[in-house]
C-alpha cells in the first residue's frame, strides 16, 4: 500500500480544508405576499408559486 514519503504541512492542510466552510442558504422574496422564501420552492405563507396557487392556506 503507498504511502507518503514526507509529513504534509499544516499550511497545505488548510488550504485543502479552506472550501469545506458552511453557508448559508439562498433567500428569495414571495412577489405575491413579500414574504422570505427559500427560492424555487412554493411559498409557505401565500401558497404561491410563479403567479399561480399552488396550495390552499387559511
Amino acid at each position: 500500500m503507498p504511502v507518503p514519503k514526507r509529513k504534509t504541512g499544516r499550511s497545505v492542510t488548510n488550504s485543502r480544508r479552506s472550501s469545506h466552510k458552511l453557508e448559508a442558504p439562498a433567500r428569495s422574496v414571495c412577489p405575491q405576499c413579500h414574504q422570505v422564501k427559500l427560492p424555487h420552492r412554493v411559498c409557505g405563507e401565500c401558497g404561491y408559486y410563479d403567479g399561480k396557487e399552488i396550495v390552499e392556506t387559511d
